[in-house]
């Protein structure tokens, strides 16, 4: 854990505290201050020299470091149990920084097929270019897996868990299992889960990664991404991140720090909520198939219940009908903002064959294994009343 972070405590505990005591003093602030510049003086040449060698403990140049960032840094690696932790600008550069620093050209990787589009982007379109081979699996097909590390030189396994869109989850233990004795280092993107669902570090991923424009942003008014994990690998993933320059600046760091304080407490009522409105959409006529985790009916629900203590506030379902019968629907709701992205105090909800995947056309997309009715409703912490309401309005005006 961070020093300075509240040893011991509860998961909402060390969201509040966690990386920010002691904080620079100024003018005594609870809050965190913004550290707002892009370069730092020395007093002379010796204590340059002292910073150099590490025995100094100032800063030098924003793109490598900044006080606030750091703060951010700390208060993940404590709620995720991490050694170290790297924030970036976006999701997205969390992810790729993180794949050029530790996939060596000429290598080959394992990832998963329901995965966010932007990363399955980057695998097919630039880590070939470095002559890197992938394998595309089931997230729940372990014997694929085996005959991946059989096969192949795997330097890296890399899976959202859940998965975007379908939520689809991976057994971290047993993956682990199979790939250490590889030499494969174990990745999970844990955006969907938060720390307060899930541990991947003390399942036995190598590094966990967010995008922390999401629930640990938690406001819909940030972009950021983290990388967290052993110390060696995020060391390598810093220095990669020094050179392609993806820094988050430190307003930002600040909007990360302030989201991050009520992180326990929104991702419980987003537990709750989420839960409550799958079983319902479930249950509904108009409903043809609901993806969440914390459903019985779901692959993975068995994996999900020993990995995760909730199931997340992203519920996926597939409307009864085609494209035009889900965009019916979504634009029949009021409450939810139609937008990309999750995990803030709004419910947003999207249509992926839409707002994702329109320019990959039909064929394309159910060869990605996107449904062309499928739906994503990511929950606020609007009351579920509310949120309920104007599903029973919304499918009032389909079933007219």
């Amino acid at each position: 854990m961070a020093d300075g972070a509240p040893h011991g405590h509860s998961m909402a505990t060390k969201a509040v505290h966690s990386g920010e005591r002691p904080k620079p003093r100024v003018a005594d602030s609870v809050g965190f201050p913004i550290v707002q510049t892009s370069t730092y003086a020395f007093a002379d040449t010796a204590e340059l020299i002292a910073f150099k060698e590490g025995r100094g403990t100032s800063w030098e140049y924003g793109r490598l470091g900044n006080p606030t960032q750091r703060a951010c840094e700390e208060k993940i690696m404590a709620l995720e149990g991490a050694e170290d932790c790297l924030v970036t600008a976006s999701g997205m550069s969390a992810a790729t920084t993180m794949l050029l620093a530790l996939v060596p050209a000429g290598s080959h990787i394992v990832t998963t097929t329901d995965c966010y589009f932007g990363t399955r982007n980057f695998i097919q379109t630039v880590l070939p270019k470095m002559g890197v081979t992938v394998s595309v699996i089931d997230p729940a097909d372990i014997g694929a897996l085996e005959v991946a590390l059989e096969q192949h030189n795997v330097s890296l396994f890399f899976s959202e868990s859940p998965t975007n869109p379908c939520l689809r989850c991976v057994d971290i233990p047993r993956v682990k299992a199979l790939c250490e004795p590889k030499g494969a280092i174990v990745v999970i993107d844990s955006t969907f889960a938060t720390p307060i669902n899930q541990q991947p570090l003390a399942l036995g991923a190598d590094l966990v990664i967010h995008s922390a424009t999401k629930y640990l942003g938690g406001h819909h008014d940030l972009l950021a991404g983290a990388v967290a994990g052993r110390r060696d690998l995020v060391a390598a993933v810093r220095d990669m991140h020094s050179m392609l320059g993806a820094v988050l600046d430190p307003h930002a760091a600040f909007l990360l720090l302030r989201g991050m304080k009520t992180l326990e407490i929104r991702v419980a009522r987003q537990n709750a909520t989420a839960l409550e409105l799958a079983r319902r959409l479930e249950a509904h006529p108009q409903i043809a198939r609901v993806h969440y985790p914390g459903l019985k009916s779901h692959p993975d629900h068995a994996v999900a219940a020993r990995q995760m203590t909730g199931f997340g506030g992203v519920v996926s379902f597939e409307v009864a009908g085609d494209l035009w019968a889900a965009a019916k629907l979504v634009d029949s709701l009021r409450l939810p903002y139609m937008a990309p992205s999750l995990g803030g105090v709004e419910s947003l909800v999207e249509q992926p064959a839409v707002i994702s995947y329109w320019d990959q056309g039909a064929e394309k997309r159910a060869e990605m294994g996107i449904q062309e009715s499928l739906v994503r409703y990511s929950c606020g912490i609007e009351s579920i009343v509310d949120i309920w309401a104007d599903f029973e309005q919304a499918f009032a005006q389909c079933r007219g």
